[in-house]
């Protein structure tokens, strides 16, 4: 999580979205960096507002915008897969390796996830709150141009993004049972990325 206290912006990290590369190019005209822990540095909408929105409106007498980012739902998943087939996990309960992507997709679906799966969901993490505190700018991840000249506008810089903690390149294959099953359980996840307007243009 980013906040630029100037321009009244946070930047909500979604995880798996590229929001590594985001904080290292706009580190040095944040106010306040979290990184650390994992649950504040990527803090959803509701520990946002629990937590952090009654500090800026009651202390500092502030009402700040959120910034998020989305990634198409079989793409974020495939990230998570990736990332958990690296050595660094070989023998844990979260390792991927030697694990097929529908084996992962389907385990993903079920209601008591292994701990290889239990990922969370973009859904939950943006879900707006009953007291109206929601995603103010809600971009793609896939839409580069139009998230990055967002910041770059609302921010006043023209810092370049570089992609960092990448995962493979590897060609991840869904059979097209398990993704059409995966489309109808989360049909969620897909109707909220499709409804966000590619701002490219």
């Amino acid at each position: 999580m980013l906040v630029f206290w100037k321009e009244k912006l946070v930047l909500l990290s979604v995880p798996k979205t590229g929001t590594t590369a985001i904080e290292a190019a706009l580190k040095s005209k944040a106010s306040m960096i979290i990184s650390d822990p994992p649950e504040l540095k990527h803090a959803p909408v509701y520990r946002y507002n629990r937590f952090f929105r009654p500090m800026f409106e009651k202390a500092c007498k502030a009402e700040m915008e959120t910034f998020a980012m989305m990634r198409e739902p079989i793409s974020w998943l495939g990230s998570w897969f990736k990332y958990r087939q690296r050595p660094f996990l070989d023998g844990q309960p979260k390792s991927t390796a030697g694990m097929s992507f529908d084996d992962f997709v389907l385990a993903y679906m079920k209601g008591d996830k292994p701990p290889f799966a239990n990922v969370g969901s973009q859904v939950r993490f943006l879900e707006p709150r009953p007291n109206g505190t929601k995603v103010d700018h809600l971009f793609r991840y896939e839409d580069n141009a139009g998230w990055s000249r967002f910041l770059k506008q609302r921010l006043d810089t023209d810092v370049e993004f570089d992609r960092l903690n990448v995962s493979s390149t590897e060609k991840l294959i869904l059979s097209p049972n398990v993704e059409d099953r995966f489309r109808r359980k989360m049909s969620d996840e897909f109707d909220l990325w499709n409804n966000i307007p590619i701002r490219a243009q």
